[in-house]
Parts: structure tokens; C-alpha cells; sequence
């Protein structure tokens, strides 16, 4: 659809009429597929951004339950000197 518009403006002081014209048309649309291609890298995106978040929350866990290894060790170990301090000391006062 074209639309034409012509507009015309008189200056009262010196008589002078200024013409505008303007021509609207609304084109036929046609997509390139540039869109479509546009939604599909984002598709890729967030299906790839997705698969890291999952990974690195596995990769999380399993530091955390490294990181709790570690300290149940740590407790081993502390009890394993507590009892060898006690009897060291049983000795001491036995002798």
C-alpha cells in the first residue's frame, strides 16, 4: 500500500508557500532466514550453556565430597593421636 501526502504551509508575513512531500510504501516482507539462523545459534547456546552449568555443579559435588574425605581423615587421624596421648600417659602413671 503507498500512501501519498503533500502538505502545503503559507508564511503570513511574506507570502512564501512551502510544499512537503512525503510517499509512505509498506514493501512486501520477505524473511531472508536470517531469523530463523539467529534462533538456532541461540538455541545452541543455551543447550551448550546448559550442559557446562550441569557439569560444573557435578564437578562441585565432587569436590565437596573430596573436601568432606579429607576431613573425616583429618578426624581419623586426631582420634588416633588422642587415644595414643592417653596411653602414653596410662604408661606414665603406671610406671
Amino acid at each position: 500500500m503507498t500512501e501519498e501526502r503533500i502538505t502545503e504551509t503559507r508564511d503570513p508575513a511574506t507570502g512564501d508557500t512551502h510544499t512537503t512531500h512525503t510517499v509512505i510504501t509498506d514493501g512486501d516482507r520477505r524473511g531472508g532466514g536470517s531469523g530463523w539462523l539467529i534462533a538456532i545459534v541461540l538455541l545452541i547456546a543455551v543447550v551448550a550453556g546448559f550442559f557446562i552449568f550441569s557439569n560444573m555443579s557435578g564437578s562441585e559435588v565432587a569436590k565437596d565430597n573430596a573436601i568432606a574425605d579429607a576431613a573425616s581423615d583429618v578426624g581419623n587421624a586426631a582420634q588416633q593421636v588422642g587415644d595414643a596421648a592417653q596411653d602414653a600417659a596410662d604408661n606414665l602413671n603406671t610406671n
